[in-house]
């Protein structure tokens, strides 16, 4: 292998490391969103699922529901600023601001609840105080009801 080719694998391994937990992704990157929150981590095995819960120094909480298969099928957060929705919805963000932008009279920060193509996201809050959840339909474990993940 050449030293370029040798450079350039090197940072795609790293960069897929820095990967966050998104939404629909796997949950082996929960510890890159440690890292990057500057977070202490906690996890607690749940019937069906294992919840991975993320405080920051900041105040920021971010939860990541993993069904047993190791996927990432719901989200939520509360803290003093917006969290990065690009990084915990993933590829599912793109679909989340399509559905954003169609909801403009809705004001710039009023509350969102967007349902289509299998996601759910809901999201509000004023300054120094937002919240927000969510997950794919088709991936949430049977027997788990969302409402009591909360």
């Amino acid at each position: 292998m050449t030293l370029c080719a040798t450079f350039v694998a090197s940072v795609s391994l790293f960069i897929s490391v820095q990967a966050f937990a998104a939404l629909g992704g796997d949950v082996s990157s929960v510890q890159a969103d440690q890292v990057h929150m500057n977070a202490s981590l906690r996890t607690m095995q749940r019937s069906g699922y294992v919840k991975h819960e993320l405080h920051s120094l900041g105040g920021m909480i971010v939860r990541e529901f993993a069904s047993t298969d190791g996927r990432i099928f719901a989200v939520s957060w509360n803290g003093p600023s917006p969290p990065d929705l690009r990084q915990l919805l993933g590829s599912h963000f793109d679909d989340f601001q399509q559905a954003a932008e169609a909801q403009k009279g809705r004001g710039p920060h009023g509350p969102l609840f967007i349902q289509q193509n299998g996601l759910v996201v809901q999201t509000g809050g004023h300054m120094r105080s937002y919240a927000g959840h969510a997950y794919l339909t088709d991936q949430v474990p049977a027997g788990v009801r969302v409402e009591d993940l909360w």
